[in-house]
């Protein structure tokens, strides 16, 4: 998917949710509203169980809302069938957890290679395009190692590398520091939002750290299902 020229490069518009719980209904999401544009960077914080995960899966099309609409770089989501979903999803949205997730068995550069190998691209052009990543994140020396033999904030910076490695129009992240000690945190959060401003993508980090969330362009709160500026 080519990047637009202008507009918002991720919508929210109108979004609610709400899960089934025993004999009555959990509304998560009422009426959430937000706009990125290309490059921006905006924290996304409250307390757990507010619904920020919800939010996440809903913006990354992992889950469909019961109302409202997604749209990223202009396109609706909501009347796409399952293999379009997947397909936006492959193109045009990047991943970063809390806890890394890589597959062990993979090396550093075949953890990054994954989604580009998923996606068709040949193993040649995916190792040029991993290597890149992480000889930009300082882990051109680790390249071969497996998750094991790396340390947490090297375990992050590849999955990092992983998340952006397809150049989507938008990343989303879970707490991607909340596993660190303070200072790997730190180091970690501005590789990715080096890499975010570099690539023109932008990016929803969900966090609890509102040092970390007073660094970026702007932070939106979530409470009582909706969204508010910090």
């Amino acid at each position: 998917m080519s990047r637009p020229k202008a507009g918002p490069a991720f919508e929210l518009r109108g979004i609610g949710r709400r899960y089934k719980e025993g004999e009555g209904w959990l509304t998560v999401l009422r009426g959430v509203d937000l706009s990125l544009e290309p490059g921006e960077v905006v924290a996304l914080v409250g307390p757990s169980g507010s619904g920020k995960s919800t939010l996440l899966h809903i913006a990354g099309l992992l889950d469909k809302p019961d109302r409202g609409e997604v749209l990223i770089s202009g396109t609706p989501c909501g009347a796409l069938d399952p293999d379009e979903r997947t397909m936006l999803r492959r193109t045009a949205v990047g991943f970063v957890y809390q806890f890394h997730h890589l597959l062990p068995e993979f090396t550093a550069v075949e953890n990054v290679m994954m989604p580009l190998r998923i996606g068709g691209v040949p193993d040649s052009d995916a190792r040029r395009r991993a290597m890149a990543i992480l000889e930009r994140l300082g882990l051109a020396e680790r390249v071969s190692h497996r998750p094991s033999e790396l340390s947490g904030g090297e375990q992050q910076r590849v999955a990092i590398a992983r998340g952006v490695v397809t150049e989507p129009n938008i990343l989303l992240a879970d707490e991607p520091t909340g596993n660190l000690d303070p200072d790997t945190s730190t180091r970690v959060f501005d590789e990715l939002v080096s890499l975010a401003r570099t690539q023109g993508l932008c990016a929803l980090i969900a966090t609890h750290d509102m040092e970390l969330a007073a660094r970026m362009d702007r932070a939106v709160v979530m409470a009582g299902g909706r969204l508010r500026a910090a």
